[in-house]
């Protein structure tokens, strides 16, 4: 049965509750609840996959794949197309099921579907733009060719922090590069992937091309998912420590594989900085989707000599902020579950243990975390060197720009960086010396479509997105025909 929630959905067709493997709908014998974050009634119950039927979808994945890398490009482009437009006929639908699934904001969450299509749009135009090359050879009688051509089926594992965009991001490059593509999102919110499943069902994507598998046994299904044989490139995001024993598993049939890992982001904000500018751009770093987000702004460094008047702006555009159901009008939703709220918790605790001080916190919420401002850091605290994920803004101080960009590199992590300057030579100094695959420079946000995403050191690699979004779905073929006469 569904919740009077789920019931306000207009299409009623995207409430699924079983995976998705070779163009249906399985059951099987057990099941598990799929609960709203903010007040933890059940949404709906959805079937846990069996082990079996995960080495279903990976047989269903291989059996259409000579089928999907033997059409054009451009047929690629067009049922990836019908897909993206109906994602869009449905952007309401599926923004109301993220935010019942996952807490966030709703105008969060329609921004959050509409940053998945874009990715959809863009490996649409880049799918038909796959080029080889033709190299000069070393003698006449012969002629150098270059081409490229899908790896093969591709399965990927995907966080709860953003249930639709990251499916999207992932899937649209596979298919687009020919790939035939097997997902497991988190089993916190696997409404929204089985959702896109029905659509992709509905835009005529071919049986065993798109595959949604849910379940609870995350080791069970991750262990089938990055050893299968069958499978040529597994991709996940998610935490680092989880990342290293995926990679170590899918090392044993030598896959190809792209990490997106945790991150440490620094935000440093220089004394020549535009400081309304600049807690306008923490404010979206830090505080979007409450806080959980890979690259959340967790380290905010201030020059001395603007560091009050610095606080004393933020504070007060954090003041604004209210937290509550993400139905409602508000712009902190729920943390994802009660782990996550005592993670935070944890924290906040040890940090002030160690020193820190609560230069201001938000109204309690039964919800989440209360947005927080922690002054009197330093790099040596725990909560300095983890993903926080939650609305906690750790503040620390610099006296000179060196010392900024050394305590900013000062992690294991080096997925996104951010820092405001309105000197040039400055961000030239700072952009070449900050070790992390993403800079924002005087901006908050930093992701789109046409950009390459992804981090360096333990924060992964591969890149997702932009012209070279492609390149982890495709293998390189050197081809050398020899004994030409022309």
């Amino acid at each position: 049965m569904t919740t009077p929630n789920l019931s306000q959905l207009k299409n009623q067709s995207l409430i699924k509750q079983s995976s998705f493997v070779n163009g249906s709908w399985l059951s099987s014998k057990n099941s598990f609840d799929v609960v709203n974050p903010f007040n933890n009634e059940s949404l709906l119950q959805v079937d846990d996959i069996e082990i079996t039927q995960v080495e279903d979808a990976v047989s269903a994945a291989k059996s259409a794949q000579q089928a999907w890398q033997s059409t054009t490009a451009y047929e690629r482009a067009a049922q990836l197309k019908k897909w993206g437009e109906l994602l869009t006929e449905n952007l309401d639908d599926l923004a109301l099921l993220l935010t019942l699934e996952q807490g966030k904001p709703l105008a969060e969450a329609r921004g959050e579907i509409k940053y998945g299509i874009s990715y959809i749009e863009w490996f649409c135009e880049e799918a038909k733009r796959v080029y080889g090359d033709t190299i000069p050879a070393l003698s006449n009688s012969q002629q150098v060719i270059v081409t490229k051509h899908p790896v093969g089926v591709v399965a990927a594992i995907t966080p709860w922090n953003f249930p639709n965009a990251m499916n999207t991001r992932k899937a649209a490059a596979a298919l687009a590069a020919g790939c035939c593509f097997i997902v497991k999102p988190s089993e916190l919110t696997p409404l929204s992937a089985l959702a896109m499943a029905e659509l992709s069902l509905q835009a005529g994507i071919p049986k065993g091309v798109f595959n949604v598998v849910v379940g609870t046994n995350a080791k069970a299904i991750g262990e089938v998912l990055t050893t299968h044989a069958d499978i040529a490139k597994f991709s996940f995001t998610g935490s680092t420590a989880v990342g290293k024993l995926l990679t170590q598993q899918a090392a044993s049939t030598v896959k190809r594989v792209s990490m997106e890992l945790g991150g440490n982001a620094p935000f440093i904000v220089f004394d020549d900085a535009d400081l309304e500018a600049a807690a306008t751009g923490l404010i979206a770093a830090k505080f979007r989707n409450a806080g959980q987000t890979c690259v959340c702004a967790n380290r905010i460094y201030l020059a001395e000599s603007i560091k009050q008047p610095f606080l004393a702006i933020f504070t007060e555009k954090l003041k604004q902020l209210t937290q509550g159901n993400g139905l409602n009008d508000v712009q902190l939703g729920p943390l994802i579950n009660q782990a996550a709220i005592d993670k935070v918790t944890e924290l906040v605790d040890t940090a002030l243990s160690e020193g820190a001080h609560i230069h201001y916190q938000g109204e309690a919420s039964a919800t989440g975390y209360p947005a927080t401002i922690l002054t009197n850091c330093n790099n040596t605290m725990e909560i300095a060197q983890n993903e926080i994920f939650g609305p906690v803004a750790t503040i620390f101080s610099f006296d000179n720009e060196q010392s900024a960009i050394n305590l900013a590199n000062d992690t294991e992590y080096g997925l996104a960086a951010y820092f405001y300057s309105q000197n040039i030579n400055r961000i030239m100094r700072a952009a070449n010396q900050l070790k992390f695959g993403m800079l924002g420079i005087n901006e908050g946000i930093i992701s789109n479509a046409a950009a390459p995403f992804g981090g360096v050191k333990q924060s992964g690699y591969g890149r997702e997105g932009s012209k070279v979004g492609l390149d982890d779905y495709l293998e390189t073929k050197y081809l050398c025909l020899g004994n030409l006469s022309y």
